[in-house]
């Protein structure tokens, strides 16, 4: 299957979660903290969140736990994404 990490070109194995995809492919960090430090996929079971990454727009999503698809589109994360919608408060 082939996707796109950083707007590079990737390919995996068909049947593959997205964490499975992207530690095969450099087995780099998925995502940085606010501070600066870099996680990557840990328990394989969405209990952790050091796999979360931006696919398709959305963001802290659990690479563990996506089955990887054809056409997605994958961003590192780094530091805390913008909230989406109301003021806090």
């Amino acid at each position: 299957m082939r996707f796109t990490l950083d707007d590079k070109p990737v390919t995996a194995p068909v049947g593959v979660t997205l964490a499975a995809a992207l530690l095969a492919h450099s087995g780099d960090w998925t995502r940085q903290t606010a501070q600066g430090t870099s996680r990557t996929a840990f328990c394989m079971m969405g209990v952790c969140f050091d796999c979360l990454v931006e696919v398709d727009g959305t963001p802290n999503t659990l690479a563990c736990m996506t089955p990887l698809r054809e056409g997605m589109i994958v961003r590192r994360q780094v530091g805390l994404p913008a909230l989406k919608g109301g003021q806090n408060g």
